[in-house]
């Protein structure tokens, strides 16, 4: 007859899906106090978490199947689909987001000036340089992204574009309002990449056009990143 306490299927369960868990959680801070390397971070925590999440899964459901208290059986069942769905979202969503660079205007992107010394000197991997390979996967992948049309004077709307910035707490690199141009930092809050944006602003007709383009260091995914960034970025200068 089966113990009326927790069978060691459940345990085992529990302990794999926490560890998993741990595993994850201390996964981007690792990376920021510089104990692991990108490599590292991403291409063996991060699917050995999905791996344990998996084993987790499995081992808790027999722990459930059995007789006896069901609680840590749970509990590892919870842990186990949390370690396993984050891993698994993250490279779903990066093999639906194949870029690293994103525009609201891809035939005449925005350029940097003042973030190149800073890409230069943290050795960015990715270039600068807006191609049309990255034009077309763009328009494929975000083909709602666009510029914003303001009904101001681009002085008023240079004030909305970088108080928005402000707002989405942006290391502001440089201002220009004389040429219209924003240029900014972003720092993601778990890994703690560093993501460059130029914001520009023209005349257009009555009003003026902004536009703003998000470029990761490093990555060749952003997983949606950048084009999450864009879309808040814009929103709140319409709102401003």
């Amino acid at each position: 007859m089966e113990s009326s306490g927790v069978s060691p299927v459940a345990a085992a369960g529990f302990w794999t899906g926490l560890l998993a868990c741990l595993l994850l959680m201390l996964d981007g801070p690792a990376y920021r106090a510089h104990i692991l390397g990108l490599s590292a971070a991403l291409r063996i925590v991060i699917p050995a978490a999905l791996f344990l999440g998996l084993i987790a899964v499995v081992l808790s459901l027999i722990g459930i199947a059995r007789a006896g208290s069901k609680g840590m059986a749970l509990a590892g069942l919870v842990l186990g689909l949390i370690a396993a769905a984050m891993p698994a979202t993250s490279i779903n969503t990066a093999r639906h987001s194949p870029i690293h660079d994103v525009s609201t205007d891809r035939t005449s992107p925005p350029q940097f000036v003042a973030v190149l010394p800073l890409r230069a000197a943290a050795k960015a991997a990715n270039s600068t340089d807006y191609d049309a390979k990255t034009a077309e996967q763009q328009k494929e992948t975000y083909p709602d992204i666009g510029p914003l049309h303001l009904d101001v004077a681009p002085p008023q709307a240079f004030d909305r574009a970088l108080a928005a910035a402000h707002e989405m707490k942006w290391e502001i690199v440089a201002t220009d309002p004389a040429q219209g141009r924003i240029e900014a930092t972003a720092t993601t809050f778990w890994f703690g990449f560093k993501d460059d944006i130029v914001v520009r602003i023209a005349a257009d007709g009555n009003g003026s056009r902004i536009d703003v383009r998000s470029l990761s260091r490093i990555g060749k995914s952003d997983v949606g990143a950048n084009a999450r960034r864009v879309r808040d970025y814009l929103a709140k200068v319409k709102a401003t």
